[in-house]
């Protein structure tokens, strides 16, 4: 595969270049052909950090798909729509979306290719027909390619921002706007690298927030995604100083302290019925990969988080 830069594209770096023109490759796919000396810049080998420069030839030697290595196993899947080209699946809570250090099994992925058998191969072994990601202890809705044509569509959708998500959080204190838009760059937090953080030098990214209801000490909101940057929602709420409720992370662990000590009971008593960050992706929409049409798929809260929202209004 050959590449030539234009003029527009100058002065970026090699692997942020590759990202915006190969878009059905994900971030850490293209970091890896790099890293690997499968990227040659005028027959060279490049590094990602590289600037490319109008007139470079960029050829890529990208290994043909091997069998896939992660092992199928059974186990239970909320399929919320399949056809040929795709599968939407509503993720359980505590479910890791492809194997990673530390869950090499148990994953989404392990339980499509129980259940599929095959699956789109362009993101590598262990993340095959992965589209887009929820994190561990997200809920929610996910649309998953069952082969390349349906996967490169879906890549280009999501990096033309044609893929609508949305999703509904419970968050601390009381948002007094009804609505309104964080646009705040992320990028990994130095010193703490299992969170993301606002930081000048990150990837551009916006949420966009209206209330749907209030309760003495949280709010309830739904949110939609502009772009799809890891942690995005719970970093911008964070930023926002409404982090997500029950989020360990960014939320902290003693949740409950700085609220009104008459409400720390039914705090703690709400924190208790849900054992993870209340966040659900409760809606998405996409154009049909064989078809172009305009397909939408909403579900209902899980039951934990139901369970939460329902004690706080008996609270009320």
């Amino acid at each position: 595969m050959q590449i030539l830069v234009e003029g527009v594209e100058a002065n970026q770096r090699l692997d942020l270049f590759l990202r915006a023109r190969l878009t059905e490759f994900s971030r850490s796919r293209i970091q890896g052909l790099v890293k690997n000396g499968n990227v040659l810049v005028n027959g060279n080998i490049a590094r990602q950090a590289y600037l490319v420069q109008v007139g470079d030839k960029i050829e890529l030697d990208v290994p043909e798909p091997v069998a896939l290595m992660s092992i199928p196993q059974k186990l239970p899947l909320n399929i919320v729509f399949e056809d040929q080209e795709l599968i939407v699946i509503n993720k359980p809570a505590g479910m890791v979306v492809h194997p990673a250090p530390g869950s090499k099994d148990g994953t989404l992925v392990n339980a499509l290719l129980h259940y599929c058998k095959d699956l789109s191969g362009i993101n590598g072994v262990l993340r095959p027909g992965i589209v887009h990601r929820l994190d561990k202890d997200t809920t929610g809705l996910m649309v998953i390619a069952k082969n390349d044509i349906a996967h490169r569509s879906l890549a280009k959708q999501l990096a033309d921002r044609v893929i609508k998500r949305e999703y509904t959080a419970l968050v601390w204190g009381i948002v007094s706007r009804d609505e309104g838009v964080v646009e705040a760059p992320l990028d990994r937090n130095p010193r703490n690298r299992k969170k993301m953080g606002i930081f000048s030098g990150g990837r551009y990214a916006r949420t966009l927030y209206r209330v749907d209801d209030r309760f003495p000490f949280t709010t309830l909101l739904k949110l939609k995604l502009d772009t799809g940057r890891t942690h995005q929602i719970r970093a911008h709420l964070e930023h926002l100083g409404h982090p997500v409720f029950g989020d360990p992370i960014y939320a902290g662990r003693n949740q409950s302290n700085g609220i009104r000590s008459d409400m720390q009971r039914q705090a703690r008593w709400g924190l208790s019925l849900i054992q993870r960050q209340a966040l659900h992706a409760h809606a998405i929409s996409f154009k049909h990969p064989l078809t172009n049409r305009v397909v939408s798929f909403q579900i209902q809260l899980p039951q934990d988080f139901s369970d939460v929202i329902s004690a706080l209004k008996e609270k009320l």
